[in-house]
């Protein structure tokens, strides 16, 4: 094999290996519906302490909705596949708003893009400004790399039932959410 056909297959194998290391960890997070270790009831007692303005500059407290099953993302306007599971997210609050369900967008972006965003885009749930408290609450809930789209679903009792790093199908959220209202 000549010196160049040997360099393109290591490069070939390196990608390879790459692309499987990826894979692993996308499937780690995708399948991992428990939380992991040192995400708990702290975590819980922390979102639900928290005020976070909304994208109009209100003020909105966790504690309104406390014993709701809670669907938190953490999103930024400059993220497409968090604007690509936006659509889906409005259609399940939508449909689970009356079985005690709530979504909650908490941007990891700045006030002024998550207003502009939601002047252009409407979606049926808050968006709320996270700022460096949205930084932190991320962290809590085991996102210590501010990858995006985070998301977390908390049951009634708060409950961690998902943790999930990227995109979350629509039909799997539904079935949870359908689980969680059942109970």
């Amino acid at each position: 094999m000549s010196r160049h056909g040997a360099r393109l297959t290591g490069l070939l194998l390196t990608i390879v290996a790459l692309l499987v290391a990826i894979y692993a960890v996308t499937q780690h997070f995708a399948s991992d519906r428990q939380a992991p270790s040192g995400v708990g009831a702290g975590a819980v007692a922390s979102l639900l302490a928290s005020r976070l303005d909304d994208a109009k500059g209100g003020p909105q407290s966790f504690a309104q909705w406390r014993g709701k099953t809670l669907v938190v993302n953490f999103w930024a306007t400059w993220c497409p596949p968090c604007r690509e599971e936006m659509p889906a997210f409005s259609r399940l609050q939508r449909l689970h708003a009356d079985k005690g369900v709530q979504f909650v967008g908490i941007a990891l972006d700045s006030a002024e893009s998550v207003r502009s965003f939601s002047e252009s885009y409407p979606v049926s749930y808050p968006l709320l400004v996270g700022g460096a408290r949205g930084v932190e609450l991320a962290g809590l809930f085991g996102n210590t790399t501010l990858s995006l789209p985070y998301t977390v679903v908390l049951a009634r009792d708060g409950a961690i039932r998902l943790l999930r790093l990227g995109l979350v199908s629509e039909s799997e959220l539904d079935r949870l959410l359908a689980e969680l209202s059942a109970r």
